[in-house]
């Protein structure tokens, strides 16, 4: 499955979707396929601020164990607590069911900065 295009990337298979005043987070279906079965997820960030880079949480697979960042700066404003009770849900909708957290950024057009769709599949390729 290509990356949507209706949002940004961390090149550590994190998207993130503007959606009104807030940005959407979760992880690509990259990730969910370099990680198989996901079988729990924990959020350590479930309010307050947080900034571009720091960790929000790790993501648990029969595989691996991998942290999750943001890319945005701002404060944490929901958690998918039907994610976080199901983690398997990622693995059937990492783009839609399967996100994870909310955050109102500290600023404007806050994911202009990180991949494009485009940009982050040519790095999948590399």
């Amino acid at each position: 499955m290509s990356a949507p295009n209706d949002r940004k990337y961390l090149a550590s298979h994190e998207w993130h979707k503007t959606e009104g005043d807030l940005v959407v987070i979760g992880i690509s279906q990259t990730a969910v396929d370099e990680l198989t079965d996901i079988t729990y997820l924990e959020v350590t960030t479930e309010s307050g601020s947080i900034a571009a880079g720091e960790t929000f949480g790790e993501i648990e697979s029969v595989k691996a164990t991998s942290e999750l960042y943001t890319g945005v700066s701002g404060e944490v404003v929901e958690v998918n607590q039907e994610v976080l009770d199901n983690p398997a849900m990622i693995n059937d909708d990492c783009y839609n069911k399967g996100w994870i957290i909310k955050i109102k950024p500290s600023e404007p057009n806050a994911t202009d900065a990180l991949l494009s769709a485009d940009d982050y599949q040519a790095q999948q390729a590399d």
